[in-house]
């Protein structure tokens, strides 16, 4: 029997925002490898939005963000998520319906630095590691600049990988 295509986006946002959560949960009781597990936790709102379309990401971005809040004894992971990870999926997919690579290129840059300022406002804890000597502010966004560039060309590539090796062109990437 053949499923309805609500009913198929409906089935892997849930499939989906579960396994996202999942993985927030092991970021949040395993700390070594919190920063890339995040990260990783947001393919799953990447391949919703390529089985099923840009409302079925959003879909696992906000149950899974909730979720992780709601249940997660550690906040740290399921902030994170919430504040870039999770709907960066999303807006990457927006982004690159542009043509331009210049101006997709500023855009991501644009989002990653206003989310460093969210973090650099919200959740200063993370800054006063330093102690008495933070560094520079520059040197914080020129570095996280570098960093989230690396990343979202990893990105690409695994997006590219799931695409071509497990979707298939099963998907509708709206």
């Amino acid at each position: 029997m053949l499923m309805s295509k609500k009913t198929r986006g409906i089935t892997l946002s849930a499939v989906f925002s579960a396994l996202c959560v999942i993985f927030l949960f092991i970021a949040s009781v395993w700390p070594t490898g919190q920063l890339g597990l995040v990260a990783l936790s947001s393919l799953f709102v990447a391949a919703a939005v390529i089985e099923s379309g840009v409302v079925s990401g959003l879909y696992v971005f906000i149950i899974s963000s909730g979720l992780g809040l709601l249940i997660l004894p550690n906040k740290t992971a399921p902030l994170l998520f919430l504040i870039f990870f999770g709907y960066y999926p999303i807006i990457k997919c927006l982004i690159e319906r542009i043509n331009q690579t210049v101006i997709q290129w500023i855009l991501k840059l644009i989002v990653f630095n206003a989310s460093v300022t969210i973090l650099w406002l919200f959740i200063n804890e993370l800054f006063l590691a330093f102690g008495d000597n933070p560094p520079e502010v520059w040197v914080i966004y020129l570095a996280g600049s570098a960093v989230f560039l690396l990343y979202d060309y990893g990105y690409t590539k695994l997006i590219w990988f799931y695409k071509e090796r497990i979707s298939r062109g099963r998907g509708t990437r709206e």
